[in-house]
C-alpha cells in the first residue's frame, strides 16, 4: 500500500519510521516534511491546509492512504477533502475535529456525554472572566477557545497574568484546577469501536522541575509504573466511548486519533481537554512500543473495521523522548543553526536510541534548525531507567547552538518516585 502523511514535525516522523518498517508500505510519501523524515519517505510539497492541493496529491500518488498529522489541517477539513475525492484517509472531519478546535464545544459534548470534567465558564467579555475567576480562585486556569499549538493554555497563581491571557484570546474558557498527575491516553476510532493505546505522560513547562512557560511539549514517557493497571479500561469506559458515542448520536461521527489529556485527581480521573490527532511529544514513545504494523490499524480506522482488528501488541520496553529546542523557545526560537552529531547517534546508539526531526530543514547538505522545537531524543530500554540513559547519552551527542532541553525527563518515574 501506498501511504502518504501530511505534516512536518517529529509526531510526523515518528509515524513515518513506523510506517517505514511496516511490511504491508510499499510506498511512502510525506508532505511536506523535514530533514529527518526524507530519510524514510519521499517528500511533497503541498499546502497542508489546502484540501483540494491534499486530495489532488493523494489521487496523484495513488495512495491507498492518507494520515493527516496535525491539528490545524483537520480543523480545516482536510480530511473531509480527501474522503470526498475517494481515499481513504486517517483523520476526523471538520465538524469532529471541533473537539480540539473549540474547547467550548468540547465541555459541550463530555455534559451530554457524562464524562467527568473540570467545571468550567465560557467568557466572551472582560467581566465573564473576571467573574469566572473569581468563582474558582487561584490557582488560575485560563485557556484559548481556538487552536494555540499547545500553547494557549496558563495556569498561574497571579491573577493580573491570567486577566492578560484572557484579554488576548476571543473567547476563553476559564476552568477549576485539577490537581493530581497528568496522563496522555490516545485511542483509535472509526467513529463506532474504540482502541486504547498504551499511556503517556508529557513536560508541558520548559525547565526542569516543571518550572518556566508552557511549551508544546519538552519530553514524554511510556508507560507509568506509578498509574492503576485499571486506567485505560476506566478511562475507556468513563470517557472515550462515551464520547465517540455522542459524537456519532449528534450526525458528526469521529474517526481518527481521539487524544484524552487526563488528570488524576484526588476524586478520579477528570479529562483536561481533548485533542483531534496523535500528541507531539507522546507519540514518540507509544509508537516506539507498538508492536502491531501501524497501516492496518489507521486503515482499519479509515475503513470502519476496526472492530474486526485483532488486540494490538506491545513491547514491554519502556521508551522516553527528550526535546531538543532552539535558543528562546518558547518565545520567538532562532532558526538556521546548523545540527551536529546525528551522524554519531545513528553509529553509535542505534537501534536502541534514534532522532526524530521536528523543526528541520536541510541547507545544501546540512541540516539547520526551523523552528521552536527541533528535535525529538527518542530510546527504548527495559525500563525506564535504561531508557533514559541511553536518550541523554544520545543528547549529549548532538550540538546545536543556544539549544536547550531539559534533564529530568521521567526522572521521578525511573526512580519510583
Amino acid at each position: 500500500m501506498k501511504v502518504l502523511v501530511i505534516g512536518s514535525g517529529a509526531r510526523e516522523h515518528a509515524l513515518c519510521r513506523s510506517l517505514s518498517l511496516d511490511p504491508d508500505v510499499t510506498a511512502l510519501y510525506c508532505a511536506p516534511g523535514n530533514a529527518g523524515i526524507a530519510e524514510v519517505a519521499e517528500l511533497r510539497r503541498v499546502d497542508a491546509l489546502d484540501g483540494k492541493a491534499v486530495a489532488a496529491l493523494a489521487t496523484e500518488l495513488d495512495a491507498g492512504l492518507v494520515v493527516v498529522g496535525p491539528e490545524a489541517p483537520l480543523v480545516a477539513g482536510v480530511a473531509d477533502a480527501v474522503r470526498e475525492a475517494g481515499v481513504p484517509v486517517f483523520g476526523p472531519s471538520r465538524e469532529a475535529a471541533l473537539l480540539e478546535g473549540s474547547k467550548a464545544f468540547a465541555k459541550d459534548v463530555m455534559a451530554a456525554a457524562g464524562v467527568p470534567t473540570a467545571r468550567s465558564y465560557v467568557c466572551a467579555s472582560a467581566d465573564e472572566v473576571a467573574e469566572a475567576l473569581d468563582a474558582f480562585g487561584a490557582p488560575y486556569v485560563v485557556k484559548d477557545d481556538g487552536l494555540a499549538a499547545g500553547k494557549g493554555v496558563v495556569v498561574t497563581d497571579d491573577i493580573e497574568v491570567a486577566k492578560a491571557h484572557a484579554a488576548e484570546c476571543e473567547r476563553v474558557v476559564i476552568e477549576e484546577f485539577l490537581d493530581g498527575p497528568e496522563v496522555s491516553l490516545f485511542a483509535i476510532t472509526d467513529g463506532v469501536t474504540v482502541v486504547p493505546l498504551q499511556p503517556a505522560q508529557d513536560f508541558k513547562r520548559a525547565l526542569d522541575g516543571d518550572e518556566g512557560p508552557n511549551t508544546g511539549g519538552m519530553g514524554a514517557y511510556s508507560p507509568l509504573p506509578w498509574a492503576d493497571p485499571k486506567l485505560v479500561e476506566e478511562v475507556l469506559q468513563s470517557v472515550l466511548q462515551p464520547t465517540v458515542d455522542e459524537m456519532r448520536r449528534r450526525g458528526t461521527p469521529f474517526s481518527g486519533l481521539l487524544y484524552a489529556g487526563l488528570a488524576i485527581t484526588g476524586r478520579g480521573v477528570r479529562v483536561i481537554e481533548f485533542n483531534a490527532r496523535f500528541g507531539d511529544p507522546e507519540t514518540q514513545v507509544v509508537l516506539a512500543r507498538l508492536r502491531t504494523p501501524l497501516v492496518g490499524v489507521l486503515l482499519a480506522a479509515a475503513n470502519g473495521t476496526l472492530a474486526d482488528l485483532a488486540p494490538l501488541r506491545w513491547s514491554d520496553d519502556a521508551a522516553v523522548t527528550v526535546v531538543v529546542a532552539s535558543h528562546n523557545y518558547p518565545g520567538t526560537p532562532r532558526t538556521g543553526d546548523p545540527i551536529t552529531g546525528l551522524d554519531e547517534v545513528a553509529a553509535e546508539d542505534a537501534p536502541h536510541a534514534y532522532v526524530l526531526h521536528a523543526g528541520t530543514r536541510l541547507d545544501g547538505d546540512a541540516v539547520v534548525s526551523a523552528g521552536g522545537r527541533v528535535l525529538s531524543v527518542t530510546a527504548v530500554g527495559e525500563d525506564l531507567g535504561q531508557a533514559r540513559e541511553r536518550a541523554y547519552r544520545a543528547v549529549d551527542r548532538i550540538r546545536l547552538d543556544g539549544s536547550q532541553h531539559r534533564t529530568d525527563i521521567a526522572a521521578k518515574a525511573a526512580a519510583g518516585a
